[in-house]
């Protein structure tokens, strides 16, 4: 199997979320979503989507792929395809702050759901088709054998550490925050 392999699997179970998406968002009543979704889409979209799959595009596809000099049409789509990811992170987090609107009530944050999850699908749906169709397997072929079997290597090790390594981050940011509680008293104090 080559690199492109697990990712164009991992694309294929998000075209199913994007199919539910559509579904869920033409179903939508203009006063009521279903919450349980919306937070089921944010969490998708941020661990199984961002981390583990963007992961393992920026930290180890494109990363190697920067080291190789690539054709300017392969460097543009590979700048495209970054650039799509910042923008469907900002989606998801517009989607997060929307779905908190809706389900107190607000019918804005109700509109701002279904246009959220329209812009998400668009997007997905050509950034998936760019992957797979011009940039992956045209990819391959900057890398020998077994470049490509120690990427294939690497990706295998970030999914066994992704659990790990994010509820380590998990701990971490809440030990500071902790401390950081801790302290400020003692500053104003002082």
């Amino acid at each position: 199997m080559m690199p492109i392999g697990p990712l164009m699997i991992e694309h294929r179970l998000t075209e199913r979320m994007i199919t539910l998406m559509k579904k869920e968002s033409s179903e939508m009543e203009e006063d009521r979503a279903d919450i349980q979704f919306l937070d089921a889409i944010v969490d998708f979209f941020r661990a199984y989507v961002d981390l583990c799959h963007h992961g393992k595009e920026e930290d180890i596809l494109f990363r190697s792929l920067d080291r190789k000099e690539l054709s300017p049409g392969h460097r543009k789509i590979m700048d495209k395809l970054i650039e799509d990811h910042a923008r469907a992170r900002e989606m998801v987090a517009g989607l997060e702050m929307a779905k908190i609107k809706c389900s107190a009530g607000d019918l804005h944050g109700m509109m701002k759901v279904k246009e959220m999850i329209g812009e998400m699908t668009v997007l997905y749906a050509d950034h998936i088709e760019k992957e797979d169709r011009q940039f992956f397997i045209p990819s391959m072929s900057y890398f020998s054998e077994a470049e490509r079997n120690a990427m294939l290597s690497e990706m295998a090790d970030f999914d066994r550490q992704l659990i790990h390594r994010t509820y380590r981050d998990v701990v971490a940011r809440f030990e500071r925050r902790k401390e950081q509680w801790r302290a400020g008293p003692a500053l104003q104090d002082g």
